[in-house]
């Protein structure tokens, strides 16, 4: 059994304002996000099924055209292919948990099964 700390991901800054930390099983991915208030997440899709966790702060996400404002213990699912956007209203730790594995976001690890 692995045993990892958090703080001994490797730490990266994929977007302006938004630093991560990533873990990889066989079929999931684990991001592990600090994001700067004001900052946002555009409106896209893509086929992972995605559950946004709000660890700290205040984080708007809007699936589908519907607003939900996230505070800290609040998780909401993303639906496959579900149109979606966020925005960081203060400073927010969230964790993204992704269903299959986000292969583009590989190289951003430094654990990967």
């Amino acid at each position: 059994m692995a045993v990892v700390s958090v703080k001994d991901l490797l730490e990266t800054h994929p977007f302006p304002g938004f630093t991560g930390r990533f873990v990889h099983g066989n079929s999931m991915t684990v991001a592990y996000w600090n994001i700067e208030a004001g900052r946002r997440v555009p409106e896209h899709s893509h086929h992972h099924e995605m559950m946004i966790n709000c660890m700290s702060g205040t984080f708007e996400v809007t699936i589908d055209g519907e607003s939900s404002i996230l505070e800290a213990g609040d998780i909401v699912l993303v639906p496959s292919h579900a149109v979606h956007s966020a925005h960081a209203i203060t400073d927010c730790h969230v964790i993204d948990v992704f269903s299959p594995v986000r292969e583009d976001y590989k190289n951003l690890a430094i654990l990967t099964t």
